[in-house]
């Protein structure tokens, strides 16, 4: 069976270059071959008395020209394809996705407004892409919080009520492709409000180090298959009160990677949906951030 390629999508941004060698460094680690492409969004019309403009073949397309350009000034570069499609990159950028071991873009491409953290391609791949998409974020990007402990850190958000099997798979295959260990945030509601009348709000009944003991143990417990799987990888459990977001995004700094699921489809909300959670990773994570769709019989 032949390996599934890293597909990167690059325009002739910078964001899509920092792309471009994320997507390289992930196609060597799993010796796969790199997929480049090119979504030419030239007007489908012109007007009257203006030439028609075509759009040049794969071979002379100068954006294409320059990743060749790039990738033959790097050492032990894997076996590379390069695709130029014309047409909306909405609708065609997540159609890479559909023979790929990863779709690789950047936060914002040549359209749009540059004050946009995250541009609209990449919120659209992300949410109907068939494999992973990783969004790379431009460097520099910062957030508060402490700086972890040092050394290679790949990060996962596991919801313990819900957990996401298939980002989780994804994390630990991650992790142990980097040699890195993995930092499992599992965010639980609190404080836990319960309303006794109109603007009145009673104590819980539970304390905090009860939900985060139990919240501990599930987590421990829908780890143990992916652990067995992945014997070399350190994984740690960090239960944390409150916004999950907040917390994957403060996690972010100095990792390899953040990794997050895709809202499952529900008879009441069948459209693919990438839920508050990733979506706000996605805008303020410093570090690129994995979106891991649902399992096949999961979607």
């Amino acid at each position: 069976m032949s390996t599934l390629p890293v597909v990167a999508a690059v325009d002739g941004s910078d964001d899509s270059w920092h792309a471009l060698d994320w997507a390289l460094d992930a196609a060597r680690r799993r010796a796969a071959p790199l997929r480049v492409a090119h979504v030419r969004q030239y007007a489908a019309w012109s007007p009257p008395g203006a030439p028609l403009v075509v759009p040049p073949p794969p071979e002379e397309d100068p954006v294409l020209a320059e990743a060749r350009a790039r990738l033959a000034r790097t050492a032990q570069a894997p076996d590379v394809e390069y695709v130029g499609l014309d047409g909306p990159a909405g609708a065609l950028l997540p159609g890479l996705g559909a023979e790929a071991a990863l779709l690789v873009l950047g936060s914002r491409g040549r359209g749009g407004f540059a004050r946009l953290l995250l541009g609209s391609n990449g919120l659209t791949a992300a949410r109907d892409a068939e494999c992973p998409v990783v969004v790379v974020p431009r460097p520099g990007r910062e957030v508060d919080g402490p700086r972890p402990e040092p050394g290679p850190r790949v990060v996962v958000g596991l919801k313990a009520d819900a957990p996401d099997d298939a980002a989780l798979g994804f994390a630990f295959t991650e992790a142990a492709l980097r040699d890195a260990r993995l930092q499992v945030v599992a965010a639980y509601p609190w404080p836990v409000q319960t309303w006794a009348g109109p603007g009145e709000l009673i104590a819980p009944a539970v304390e905090q180090g009860a939900v985060e003991h139990e919240t501990r143990t599930l987590a421990e417990g829908f780890l143990a298959p992916h652990r067995e799987r992945h014997p070399g990888v350190r994984a740690e459990v960090h239960p944390a009160p409150g916004d999950a977001a907040g917390h994957l995004v403060t996690a972010s700094q100095d990792a390899g990677l953040v990794v997050v699921g895709r809202h499952r489809r529900r008879l009441l909300a069948p459209a693919r949906m990438l839920g508050s959670v990733t979506h706000a990773v996605l805008l303020h994570a410093a570090s690129p951030v994995a979106v891991v769709p649902p399992a096949p019989g999961e979607e």
